[in-house]
C-alpha cells in the first residue's frame, strides 16, 4: 500500500474504531480489577519508519538493563519492510521481534489477528507506543493484551484523535530531540509515582548516545573488494571514499533535494580531490535514479552504487567511508551507529527533533514555514514548493564538507 491509502485507513477506519474501542475500554476498566504484575516482557510499537528503529535504541538499552534483575525481556513490531533496521544494533532478539504485513488490508488484518496470539503466547505485560500520530498503533495497545500502557498523549493540546488506551500518558514535548521523549516512555513505563503528565524529569544529552557497532578487519575488507569491482584500480589508503544518498522515502517526498544540486556538489569533490571517488549508495530499486545522478556527473570516479552492497553491510561500508552527504533520510540514522560522519540536508523536518545521534553537521536554513510536519499532520504537508530545501545552494553545501573534504587531501 503507498503511503496515503494507508494514511486514508488510518484516518477513515481509525477514527471510528478508536472510538467504539475507547467505550469498550472503559466498560473494561469499570467492570474488570486492573491487578498489574511487575513489568517483565515490554513490547515496543515502531512500524512505519527505519530510522526510528535506530533513534529508540537508547531507550530500549536503559529499559532492557532494567529487565535483568527480573529475567525480562524487550520485544517489538514492526512493518515487515523496516524489520531488517533492527538488526543493525541486535538490541531485540530475533525471536522477539514480531512483523506487520503492509502489503494490502487483508495481509494486514491476518498478520494483526497473529499479533494478538503472538502477544499472549510472549505473555506481554508491558507496552510502549512510539509512534506520535497512528491510529492503527493506538488500536494495537489494547490488542495486545497487556494492562500496562505507556504513549503519547495530546491531553489539552489540539491533534489527532487516538483514543483513550493509555495507562501512563506521556505529554509529547515537541521542544526536545525525539530520543529523549523515548526515553521519557520507559521512564513513565518504570516509574513508581503516579505523575500526569509523565515524565517530570530533565533527560541529558549524555542519555541518548547511541551505541556503536563492531565492524571487523574481515568485514572491512570485504567490502573494499567489493568497492574494488565497480572502480578499477581502487586503492583504499589512496582514494577516499565520500558516500552521497540522493533518496528520500515516499513518506514525505518534500525532503528531497534536487538531483542537480547533488551533481554540481559532487562534480565540486571530485575537483577538489582528485583521488576521491564518489558511491553514489542506495537500495537496489533506487538504482535507475542513482544511475540517472551518475550520468548527469558524467565521471568515472562518481560511481551507481544503489544495491551494491547488502543492508546489513552498510555499517562495513561506512566504517571504510571518509564521509555521507545524504537527505534527511534512514542512511543517516544507519551511520551514526558507526564513526563516519554525515552532512544532512534537512527541510520540512527539523535535526533539534530528528537529528543524527552520530557524528553529523546539519545544513538546515530555517525558514518561518519549517519545519512544516509534525504529530499534529500525520507528517503531511500541503506545500508542493519546498523553498525550505531549494534554498539551499550546491555551494552552501560544498562550503560546508568543505573542511573536511581539505583534511583528506594529502
Amino acid at each position: 500500500m503507498n503511503v496515503d491509502t494507508m494514511r486514508n485507513i488510518d484516518h477513515y477506519a481509525g477514527v471510528p474504531l478508536t472510538f467504539i474501542g475507547t467505550l469498550f475500554e472503559r466498560v473494561f476498566r469499570f467492570f474488570v480489577s486492573q491487578d498489574m504484575t511487575p513489568v517483565k516482557n515490554v513490547l515496543f510499537i515502531e512500524l512505519s519508519e527505519m530510522g526510528s528503529a535506530i533513534l529508540v535504541d537508547p531507550a530500549m538499552r536503559k529499559l532492557k538493563n532494567e529487565l535483568q534483575a527480573n529475567d525480562g525481556e524487550i520485544f517489538f513490531v514492526i512493518f515487515s519492510k523496516n524489520k531488517v533496521s533492527l538488526e543493525l544494533l541486535n538490541t531485540v532478539k530475533e525471536e522477539n521481534i514480531y512483523t506487520i504485513d503492509e502489503s494490502g488490508l487483508i495481509p494486514l488484518a491476518i498478520s494483526t489477528l497473529g499479533f494478538m496470539k503472538w502477544c499472549r503466547q510472549k505473555k506481554i505485560d508491558s507496552v510502549i507506543d512510539l509512534e506520535l500520530f497512528s491510529r492503527f498503533t493506538a488500536l494495537l495497545t489494547p490488542l495486545s493484551g497487556s494492562l500496562r500502557r505507556v504513549g503519547f498523549h495530546s491531553f489539552h493540546n489540539e491533534g489527532l484523535y487516538r483514543g483513550d488506551f493509555l495507562t501512563h500518558k506521556v505529554s509529547y514535548n515537541p521542544h526536545q530531540h525525539i530520543a529523549k521523549s523515548f526515553i521519557g516512555l520507559v521512564d513513565a513505563l518504570l516509574s513508581k509515582d503516579e505523575e500526569l503528565p509523565f515524565t517530570k524529569r530533565v533527560i541529558k544529552d549524555e542519555e541518548i548516545q547511541i551505541a556503536k557497532t563492531e565492524v571487523s578487519d574481515a568485514q572491512k575488507r570485504e567490502v573494499i573488494e567489493i568497492i574494488a569491482q565497480h572502480y578499477e584500480g581502487f586503492d583504499a589508503k589512496v582514494n577516499p571514499v565520500i558516500l552521497v544518498n540522493s533518496n528520500a522515502s515516499d513518506l514525505l517526498p518534500q525532503r528531497r533535494w534536487d538531483r542537480r544540486n547533488y551533481a554540481q556538489v559532487i562534480e565540486k569533490i571530485l575537483e577538489h580531490n582528485k583521488n576521491a571517488i564518489v558511491l553514489l549508495t542506495g537500495a537496489p530499486n533506487e538504482s535507475e535514479g542513482a544511475g540517472q545522478l551518475a550520468n548527469s556527473v558524467n565521471d568515472p570516479r562518481c560511481i551507481n552504487f544503489a544495491g551494491g552492497v547488502k543492508f546489513l553491510q552498510l555499517p562495513h561500508l561506512y566504517s571504510v567511508s571518509a564521509m555521507m552527504l545524504t537527505n534527511d533520510s534512514g542512511p543517516a540514522h544507519f551511520a551514526s551507529i558507526t564513526d563516519m560522519h554525515t552532512f544532512v540536508i534537512f527541510g520540512p523536518e527539523t535535526p533539534a527533533l530528528y537529528g543524527s545521534l552520530g557524528p553529523t553537521t546539519p545544513i538546515f536554513a530555517g525558514m518561518a514555514c519549517s519545519p512544516c510536519v509534525s504529530a499534529a499532520n500525520h507528517r503531511k504537508t500541503p506545500c508542493s514548493d519546498n523553498q525550505c530545501i531549494k534554498i539551499i545552494t550546491p555551494e552552501w553545501v560544498f562550503n560546508t564538507m568543505k573542511p573536511m573534504l581539505e583534511a583528506l587531501v594529502k
